[in-house]
C-alpha cells in the first residue's frame, strides 16, 4: 500500500475540513455566545495537524489501489471525528470530556444524532450550529466532496468512492467520470438542503432553525437545536415538510438525478427498492395510527399525526421527535427500531441495512421455499425483473450474517458495562443503524452512559456509517499481506 499518499491524502482532507470551522465563527461573532475562542484555537488546530500530516509526503504521487481506498475512508472518518471534536472540547459550554466531545463528534459526522447533551436549547448558537452543519457535511459523505476535488490533487478517487457509498451495488456511476458523479450528488443534496430551509422558514421557523433543520433533516441526521426536537414548533405544516424530506432523503440520490436529468417523476414508482422502500413506511404508519387510536393513547387525528411522523422518522433512521414514541404501548416502540435495522433505500444518506438489501434477502428466502417444491428448478433472483448475479446475491448474505454477528457482540459487550438489556439493545440498534434515539436509558439521550460503553458505540456508529465491511476489512490479516 502507498502509506506516504495515505497520508498526503488525509492531510489535505484534514485542511480542507478545517474550512467548516468558519460558519460557526461567523455565527459565534454575530450572536456573541462567547465561544468564538474555542472555534479559533480549534481552527488552527486542524490546519496544523493537516499539515503535519501532509507536508513530510507532500511531493508524493500515485494512484489509490482498492486497498488504499478501504484504509484512507477508515481513516478519514476516525481522524475526522477526532479533529471535529475539539470545538466541543475547548468551550466552556457545554464543559464536554474528551470521550464525549469525541462521541458527539463522531454521532453528528456519521449522521446517527445520538447525543450526550442536554438543555440544548440553552446551549451557544455556534455550538448548535456545528452539530447541525457536522451531520450535514457527514449526510453525503465528506469523501464524496472529496472525490470531486481529486483530479486537482493529482489521485484518482474511484476507489474512495466504491469504499465510502453506502449500497451493495456501488459500480454504477451517474456520469462517465468519478468526479462529475459526485459533483452531480451534491449539487442534488444542496438543492435539496436549500428547499428544505425555505420551506422550514415560511412555515414559521426563525432563520437559524430552518438553515440549522434543513441540514439534519436532508443528511437523515436528527440533531435539532432543541430538546423536544420538532416537537418544539408544534406546527402540522413543518411536520408535513420534515416528513416530506426525509422520505426524500432517505430515496436513492441516482433517482433524483435522472428525475432532473429527464424532468420526470415515474422511475421513482417503477423502481423495485423505492416501491418496497414506501410499502414499509405505509404499513408502518397505518399499523402505528390503528394501535394509538384503538388504546385511546390519542384521538384519531393525533394518532395519525404522531403515528406517521414517528414512523417515517425511525424507518428512515433520522431521529427526530414529535412525541416519546418509547412510552406507546404494546409492541410499537419495539416495531419502530426494527423498521431502522430496514433504514434508507441504497445510495441516500439513510442508515441501516438498506432496502434493497432487505428486498434481495427476501426473494432469496421465498427462491429456497420454492426449490423445496422443484429441487432441480433453475430460479434467479430477480429485482425489476432482471436477474441478479448470485455473487451479489451472497454478498448481501454475508452482510446480513456480519450485521447480525456486529449487533450481538457490541450488545453484549454493552450489557457487560452495566447496561440493562432493553438499554443496551436499542443503543446498538441506534447507533448501529444510524438512527440517534433509543429505549430505556438512552431514550432521550445517552448522558448515563458510562465511558466504556461510549467507545464502544463511537465504534458501532462507524461500523453502522461506513456498513460494516469496509472497517471490518482492516482487522483481517489478508488485508495487510503484500
Amino acid at each position: 500500500m502507498h502509506f506516504s499518499v495515505i497520508l498526503r491524502v488525509i492531510g489535505l482532507l484534514v485542511m480542507v475540513f478545517s474550512v467548516s470551522l468558519i460558519p460557526p465563527i461567523i455565527v459565534s461573532i454575530i450572536y456573541s455566545d462567547g465561544t468564538i475562542q474555542a472555534f479559533l484555537y480549534a481552527l488552527a488546530i486542524n490546519l496544523l495537524g493537516g499539515f503535519l500530516l501532509w507536508f513530510p509526503v507532500r511531493k508524493e504521487r500515485g494512484e489509490l489501489k482498492i486497498r488504499d481506498g478501504f484504509l484512507v475512508t477508515v481513516l478519514f472518518w476516525t481522524v475526522l471525528g477526532l479533529f471535529g471534536s475539539v470545538p466541543f472540547f475547548l468551550a466552556e459550554t457545554p464543559n464536554l470530556t474528551f470521550t464525549d466531545a469525541l462521541f458527539e463528534s463522531i454521532s453528528g459526522l456519521t449522521t446517527t444524532g445520538a447525543t450526550i447533551l442536554t438543555g440544548t436549547d440553552d446551549l451557544p448558537k455556534s455550538i448548535l450550529f456545528y452539530r447541525q452543519l457536522l451531520t450535514w457535511l457527514g449526510g453525503m459523505g465528506i469523501i464524496v466532496l472529496a472525490v470531486a476535488i481529486m483530479p486537482m490533487l493529482g489521485i484518482g478517487g474511484m476507489q474512495l468512492y466504491r469504499a465510502e457509498t453506502p449500497g451493495p451495488v456501488k459500480d454504477t456511476k451517474l456520469t462517465p467520470r468519478i468526479a462529475e458523479t459526485a459533483k452531480a450528488l451534491w449539487y442534488i443534496y444542496a438543492t435539496l438542503t436549500s428547499v428544505c430551509a425555505l420551506g422550514y422558514w415560511i412555515a414559521g421557523m426563525s432563520l437559524f432553525d430552518a438553515i440549522c433543520h434543513s441540514f439534519s433533516t436532508v443528511a437523515i441526521g436528527g440533531f435539532s437545536t432543541h430538546d423536544a426536537s420538532i416537537g418544539y414548533f408544534d406546527s402540522v405544516a413543518i411536520e408535513m415538510i420534515c416528513t416530506f424530506f426525509m422520505v426524500v432523503s432517505a430515496c436513492n440520490f441516482a433517482l433524483h438525478f435522472y428525475a432532473w436529468r429527464h424532468k420526470s417523476v415515474w422511475h421513482y414508482f417503477k423502481d423495485p427498492e423505492a416501491r418496497f422502500f414506501l410499502f414499509i413506511l405505509l404499513s408502518t404508519c397505518i399499523l402505528s395510527t390503528l394501535v394509538l387510536a384503538m388504546t385511546a393513547t390519542y384521538d384519531w387525528t393525533t394518532s395519525l399525526r404522531y403515528a406517521v411522523f414517528e414512523s417515517v422518522s425511525i424507518a428512515t433512521t433520522s431521529g427526530f421527535g414529535t412525541s416519546d414514541f418509547s412510552s406507546w404501548p404494546h409492541f410499537l416502540p419495539f416495531l419502530l427500531i426494527v423498521t431502522s435495522f430496514v433504514g434508507g433505500c441504497a445510495s441516500s444518506t439513510g442508515g441501516g441495512m438498506k432496502v434493497i438489501r432487505i428486498l434481495l434477502i427476501l426473494k432469496q428466502g421465498m427462491r429456497e421455499i420454492q426449490r423445496l417444491i422443484h429441487p432441480n428448478a433453475v430460479i434467479p433472483v430477480k429485482v425489476g425483473g432482471k436477474a441478479i448475479n448470485e455473487r451479489v446475491v451472497s454478498a448481501v448474505w454475508g452482510f446480513f450474517s456480519a450485521y447480525l454477528l456486529v449487533y450481538v457482540i457490541l450488545m453484549i459487550g454493552l450489557m457487560a458495562t452495566g447496561l440493562d438489556q432493553v438499554t443496551a439493545w436499542s443503543a446498538v440498534a441506534a447507533t448501529l443503524n444510524n438512527l440517534g434515539p433509543g429505549l430505556g436509558d438512552v431514550a432521550s439521550s445517552f448522558t448515563s452512559v458510562s465511558d466504556p460503553a461510549k467507545w464502544m458505540l463511537c465504534f458501532s456508529m462507524l461500523l453502522g456509517r461506513l456498513e460494516v465491511f469496509t472497517l471490518l476489512v482492516l482487522f483481517t490479516p489478508m488485508f495487510w499481506q503484500r
